[in-house]
């Protein structure tokens, strides 16, 4: 069913696709050219593939499905597949064929998570039964911007059921719907959450690349653990209409791929100001930027870079990741950049002392969740189990029997019904001012502008906290792995694997509201002269390729 592999076939070749060196694997049947291995394929080489006639789309979507079906009984990465992916991926051949193409993602099979709603034959559950049959009344404007932009939603990713808003006690990647989603770089990998499934999708290439959501950490933390390149947008930059949602302060979506330029050419088409999200009203610029003309080997030069020291944390653990984190320094300043270490956030104290660092117990978050998710299910054109607010969604979670409960709880959800502030009352308003200080003027944006800084960067384990309270952007890239030696560490139902050899880490930077651009620049400059990803393998990768299905 799956290979365990920790080097390349040996029928794989190498070529040069429009000047990147591309990773092939077979020939092409139709016109003699080598075939994109799809374990490394990237946007860019797959183009060329489809411009050249050397595959079709449905081709790619042959070929990820299979690779799905494939793996998807150990990892439960994909919760269901697009029904009508065939169908759409033949239609936009025809185009192609006509001589019209929509941009960089024509033809592009693309996994998107399990609450970025469809209007279509696919589900949208957040991984839970309480959604399942729930229509909304249009595509999310994330999903329809990826279609009219020519991508192929492939299938729905699985996740940390409700974006890791329901328990204390459940594990990342889980959901009553998709069972328990492991990674691929080592056997019970805990895939890290809530973006677990399209982790793992883009880790291994169940699709080209994948789109999640994060509130705190939820792509960046799966990005780094499945050594991906991730971008949590600012907060506005991407609309989240029709996203299963938790907090309209702090919600986002983002894509998380195997390189930069692939989550760059995603960010350009799914950014943008949207009518039904006023946050997207406080982007500063009437053009989306196109994020991937920002991609250079001298992004780093002249740059000024900080490290808030008193923001990293070395553990008994972590030792491998701080080692790394330390040595790339060099590396900066070899690509041109000048790095202020010890430009720490100015009022780290305050910032942990401050009851929303954690945002299940941020009585903000709370609240936005209470009124949003109301909002959603109301939104929804047929609701099946008549839900309409949170407490008839604990009522339904507490006596549905695949729920899990009580072996996984809802204290979250309780958490939140029993606040004693409302989204929009002035106690609302207070902590939000509150929050907006800690995550900006004490932390990061205090950093930024006493130090006079273009970027921070920060381990990826400790990132998203500081970003999430006041929506601020981030960008992860890979930066190593644990050693072979490290000791197993299971979490506590035993179920996962926390920590174990080869788990990979990553490197973010941080930067102000929307400047994302910058943020890529920087990130593809230090991507192209380490280039971590391709160290190490996963130890399970689908042996389905292009070859096989056509």
């Amino acid at each position: 069913m799956f290979v365990i592999e920790l080097s390349l076939v040996l029928s794989t070749l190498l070529s040069v696709v429009s000047g990147v060196a591309c990773v092939t694997y077979g020939i092409s049947p139709r016109n003699g050219q080598p075939l994109p291995d799809l374990l490394y394929a990237t946007i860019n080489d797959l183009q060329s593939g489809l411009a050249a006639g050397t595959f079709t789309s449905v081709d790619l979507v042959n070929a990820y499905v299979a690779r799905i079906n494939e793996v998807n009984p150990v990892l439960h990465a994909v919760i269901e597949t697009n029904p009508d992916a065939l169908a759409i991926a033949a239609s936009l051949d025809a185009e192609r064929a006509d001589g019209s193409t929509r941009g960089n993602l024509h033809g592009i099979p693309i996994c998107i998570k399990d609450n970025i709603a469809t209007l279509d034959k696919m589900n949208n559950t957040a991984g839970s039964f309480a959604l399942l049959g729930a229509i909304p009344p249009s595509d999310s404007t994330v999903a329809a911007k990826l279609k009219a932009a020519g991508a192929i939603i492939i299938g729905k990713c699985n996740l940390s059921q409700w974006a890791n808003y329901r328990s204390s006690n459940s594990t990342n990647g889980w959901t009553s719907r998709g069972g328990q989603t492991m990674g691929a770089y080592y056997p019970m990998q805990d895939p890290s959450g809530s973006s677990s499934g399209p982790g793992v999708v883009s880790s291994i290439g169940l699709a080209a690349a994948a789109v999640g959501t994060e509130t705190s950490g939820s792509i960046i933390s799966p990005s780094s653990r499945n050594s991906l390149t991730g971008i949590k947008p600012s907060v506005g930059l991407t609309s989240r209409y029709l996203v299963v949602p938790i907090s309209q302060t702090q919600d986002t979506v983002g894509p998380l791929t195997r390189t930069m330029m692939d989550a760059a050419y995603i960010l350009s088409v799914i950014a943008g100001q949207d009518s039904h999200d006023n946050y997207t009203s406080a982007i500063p610029f009437e053009t989306i930027p196109d994020y991937a003309a920002e991609c250079s080997s001298s992004g780093l030069e002249n740059v000024k870079i900080g490290i808030p020291r008193n923001a990293i944390t070395v553990s008994s653990t972590n030792g491998p990741e701080i080692t790394a984190f330390n040595a790339s320094i060099d590396v900066f300043k070899q690509l041109g950049a000048t790095i202020v270490d010890n430009a720490d956030f100015p009022d780290l104290a305050g910032y942990l002392n401050f009851t929303g660092s954690s945002y299940t117990s941020d009585p903000v978050v709370g609240a936005d969740f209470v009124y949003d998710v109301a909002n959603y299910f109301n939104e929804m054109t047929t609701n099946p189990n008549s839900i309409t607010d949170l407490q008839q969604l604990i009522n339904f979670t507490e006596t549905y029997v695949p729920e899990d409960y009580p072996n996984r709880n809802v204290a979250t959800w309780l958490s939140a019904a029993s606040l004693n502030i409302t989204m929009g009352d002035a106690d609302y308003y207070t902590a939000l001012l509150e929050q907006y200080y800690y995550g900006s003027n004490a932390t990061i944006l205090g950093a930024l502008e006493k130090y006079d800084l273009d970027a921070l960067i920060i381990p990826s384990s400790m990132s998203p906290g500081y970003a999430a309270i006041a929506g601020y952007p981030i960008v992860t890239v890979p930066l190593g792995y644990y050693p072979a030696t490290t000791n197993v560490t299971y979490n506590s139902r035993g179920t996962l694997v926390s920590l174990g050899p080869n788990f990979p880490f990553g490197l973010s930077f941080y930067g102000r509201r929307f400047s994302e651009a910058s943020l890529v620049k920087y990130a593809c400059a230090f991507e192209a002269a380490t280039n971590y990803r391709q160290l190490q393998n996963p130890y399970i990768i689908p042996n389905i390729q292009l070859i096989d299905v056509m």
